[in-house]
């Protein structure tokens, strides 16, 4: 997909701000059974085509004003992921406005979850 310029300016300057993870470091920590929120951001109509298996469903358009219900504390550990990586990172950017302290989005998204061969499931929302 082609995003426009003013898109990637904003992406650029909320990735200063926020930490990002790999495919491989949220497998690896799903391996070792580490307790953690896996967040897919993305619409709904895509979260129902696939999901990583696990990922539990706060779209884009909705997290700012559900998160807080899903998930209280806001120490809790969070991982959020989109379809390549942009929209997930915005989302991660206001969450650490909202006060949340350990919240990453992981790079490259559902494609990159899908070219290392993770789990993927269907109809699972929260």
């Amino acid at each position: 997909m082609q995003h426009n310029p003013g898109f990637l300016q904003l992406v650029q300057q909320a990735r200063r701000r926020i930490k990002e993870c790999s495919v491989s470091d949220v497998q690896a920590r799903l391996a070792r059974g580490e307790s953690f929120h896996f967040i897919d951001v993305r619409e709904d109509h895509e979260f129902w085509i696939d999901h990583a298996a696990g990922a539990l469903h706060l779209g884009k358009g909705i997290i700012e004003r559900d998160i807080e219900t899903a998930i209280p504390d806001k120490q809790a550990p969070i991982v959020l992921y989109c379809g390549g990586g942009f929209r997930s990172v915005l989302a991660a950017d206001a969450l650490l406005q909202m006060g949340y302290t350990n919240v990453m989005s992981m790079d490259g998204g559902i494609r990159a979850w899908r070219e290392a061969g993770g789990a993927l499931e269907k109809d699972k929302s929260i």
